[in-house]
């Protein structure tokens, strides 16, 4: 997708079209044009052009793929889910999945062992989420078969089969719902119906999601508005919780100590502004400790723009639509995308683009950035809302280190 952006810039398109076997796509190159069609102009162009079929498919009715009235519905439920203050509730379990993850880095050290990084990376992702989604303790450093070490593996492993399956998704939607291995899709069923059997049955409580969604539920019936979650509904929010902060959290992680194991001085300035802020709060990492490492956002945010999670965004007009001032009509049914990677390498926007350069995100700086130019995490009333917890988890990894 890049390449088609990069070919379309060159010729001061707007917008560029091609197809994919029959059906033509539609990439938006231009900043203003994609903030009307991810904001301004939203109505026309909501859905992600997924399969959804809860009867048969529970999991298909998560928050990224439904779209309508339903999409509208479990976003107002589970919005209030993802702010900083119910970040700061999850907080110490998020903390305390940390010291594992220090005690395997030790043991490394003290036996001069290389280190994996990004296997490590991923056994502290699964604990932290482990924690905050199901409110269970993972062991993936003490256990790295532990099953959701093993199954949140599996869940990212790309077969040729998935692969196949996916590309033909592209052409008939009905195959868009065979994307999870059926063993990864029983366990977390298993999984999670076990958990809220546990927690309604012993009323048992913990910070984490499925608490929230359980308290969706629990408000529903005090109000008398039954316009709670169904079991099916939570099992979906739950996977894909798993699944987004998963590969996003992990991800950046991997990539950002990869930039700064090539660039010493934004290291040594990283490790100054952690060390100052730690004996500030008496060597302890609250949420407010972390919260105040000004540098570390910066680091992130330029971790982001480089090796964005998402290298596109894709919708689906569910209108016609017409591109003001050019007479283009766009027809309903059509998939647009906008290259994530193409903006954030753009050297109009962020000049010397392969450069790692935390200054670009500075106070005196980030203003300068043309908006809609820097979508990490999308833009408009679908953007991920799950970006908080993407900027959390990595922030207390770095301070680890």
């Amino acid at each position: 997708m890049m390449d088609y952006y990069n070919e379309f810039k060159a010729k001061n398109y707007t917008f560029g079209g091609f197809y994919l076997m029959s059906k033509p796509l539609l990439l938006i190159v231009e900043p203003e044009l994609i903030k009307k069609v991810l904001s301004k102009d939203f109505p026309y162009c909501t859905s992600h052009g997924m399969h959804v079929d809860e009867e048969k498919d529970p999991v298909s009715g998560n928050l990224f793929s439904l779209d309508g009235e339903k999409w509208k519905n479990m976003r107002s439920k589970l919005t209030p889910t993802f702010t900083s203050g119910k970040m700061k509730m999850m907080y110490n379990g998020i903390l305390a999945c940390g010291e594992p993850m220090v005690d395997h880095i030790k043991i490394l050290a003290n036996q001069s062992q290389p280190m994996n990084a990004k296997e490590v990376l991923a056994c502290f992702t699964t604990d932290v989420i482990g924690s905050c989604a199901f409110g269970i303790d993972c062991n993936s450093f003490k256990d790295p078969d532990a099953d959701f070490r093993k199954y949140g593996r599996k869940l990212f492993q790309l077969t040729w089969k998935a692969a196949f399956v996916r590309f033909l998704g592209k052409i008939i939607p009905r195959l868009r719902r065979i994307g999870m291995e059926q063993d990864v899709r029983k366990f977390f069923v298993e999984s999670f119906s076990k958990i809220v059997e546990l927690r309604e049955n012993s009323g048992l409580k913990r910070n984490d999601f499925v608490q929230l969604m359980l308290d969706i539920n629990k408000k529903a019936v005090a109000t008398g508005n039954n316009d709670g979650l169904k079991l099916g509904q939570m099992l979906a929010q739950s996977i894909m919780f798993f699944a987004a902060g998963f590969e996003t959290s992990s991800t950046t992680m991997t990539f950002c100590l990869h930039e700064l194991a090539h660039n010493m001085e934004i290291q040594r300035r990283l490790r100054e502004e952690i060390n100052a802020t730690k004996q500030k709060y008496d060597g302890k990492l609250t949420y407010d400790c972390i919260i105040e490492m000004k540098y570390l956002n910066m680091v992130i945010d330029e971790t982001l723009r480089k090796y964005p999670p998402a290298s596109m965004i894709n919708r689906v007009f569910n209108k016609d639509y017409e591109i003001e001032g050019t007479g283009v009509t766009i027809e309903t049914g059509t998939r647009v995308f906008i290259s994530i990677l193409g903006l954030h390498r753009d050297h109009e926007y962020f000049p010397d683009p392969e450069k790692f350069d935390p200054e670009r995100f500075s106070d005196e700086n980030k203003s300068n950035i043309l908006p809609f130019t820097y979508l990490p995490f999308g833009e408009g009333p679908r953007i991920c809302r799950g970006f908080v917890s993407v900027y959390c988890k990595p922030k207390l990894d770095y301070v680890y280190y």
